[in-house]
């Protein structure tokens, strides 16, 4: 994996208890990207995390990204909120984009919290294009709103609704009018905590939103899940070399494989960013990930956290 350096040329708060970044290539320019895209931010204290990219995609002078500082951190919230500042060198993935923008007549954005992040860049390029939406965000009181000056600045094109708990709209009673009346064309973004999420999805399918037009992003909701118990040892079978590995109860394939020596591309080893996804050739595998549609986990898993329901797993490596 190429990765690009870039400086933090800002930091600002976005709300209360989020960081904003504003990341500018160290050399040559920054990649292109489009809305929904993410990076993996790799730290100077070792961990890599992946991150919305919430500018605007026809903005190539910088990438904005906001963080949330997480009271259960894992470690990277906290060293991004506490230890990053401006003129901190870091090494950045290319974008990927595991949440893109879909042909619709009218684009419908749903989000709580950070989950703003990706969307705001939906808006900005929607906005771009001159191409209609409606933007709802969620929180519990309007300081917590990231970008909140950016959001009451209005589009040309498209609608803000900001709901607050505080304020009698929480999203455990309150419902868009967009999700109960689908617009004709609609495409639908949903993107916060996995309940949130898991609400909405459910409300837009009962309400006769079709499942191919409801979309929806983890960014930090659902992880994968860990060794359970019950779980059992198993084999992998490396199809270019018939290298036969075995992947303890307690261990995942990507950690087994590394052991071995063989070469992992991970990133998040949660499950939630799709960088292992590897084609899986004969055997049946137990996906434990967040990332990969149904139809692509017909003949794919992520290695870092699913596991084999079958005694061998082959795999195209």
């Amino acid at each position: 994996m190429v990765l690009q350096h870039v400086t933090i040329t800002e930091t600002r708060p976005e709300g209360l208890g989020n960081q904003a970044l504003r990341l500018e290539p160290t050399g040559g320019e920054l990649q292109p990207f489009e809305a929904g895209a993410h990076v993996d931010v790799h730290l100077p204290n070792g961990l890599v995390r992946q991150y919305s990219i919430a500018s605007a995609p026809h903005r190539r002078d910088h990438y904005l990204l906001c963080v949330k500082h997480e009271a259960q951190s894992r470690g990277g919230s906290q060293y991004v909120c506490e230890a990053l500042q401006v003129g901190t060198e870091l090494r950045i993935s290319a974008p990927r984009n595991l949440f893109p923008l879909h042909a619709g007549e009218t684009q419908v954005l749903v989000g709580a919290g950070i989950g703003l992040t990706p969307l705001l860049a939906m808006a900005e390029s929607l906005e771009c294009d001159g191409r209609p939406f409606v933007l709802h965000h969620y929180s519990r009181a309007r300081e917590q709103v990231p970008f909140l000056e950016r959001l009451l600045r209005g589009f040309s094109h498209g609608r803000v609704y900001l709901h607050h708990s505080r304020d009698g709209a929480s999203p455990r009673q309150h419902i868009p009018r967009e999700i109960s009346a689908p617009p004709p064309g609609g495409q639908l973004y949903l993107c916060g905590p996995e309940a949130f999420m898991q609400r909405f999805g459910e409300l837009a399918l009962e309400h006769g939103w079709a499942a191919a037009s409801v979309h929806r992003e983890a960014f930090g909701g659902t992880l994968a899940e860990p060794p359970a118990e019950g779980d059992e040892a198993f084999e992998v079978l490396l199809a270019s070399s018939g290298r036969l590995i075995r992947v303890e109860a307690d261990r995942s394939i990507a950690a087994a494989l590394l052991e071995a020596g063989v070469d992992v591309p991970l990133s998040c080893e949660m499950g939630i960013c799709g960088a292992c996804t590897v084609e899986v050739l004969e055997g049946t595998p137990e996906h434990r990930d967040s990332v990969l549609s149904e139809q692509e986990r017909t003949g794919h898993m992520t290695l870092c956290c699913s596991r084999s329901r079958s005694a061998r797993l082959t795999l195209n490596l």
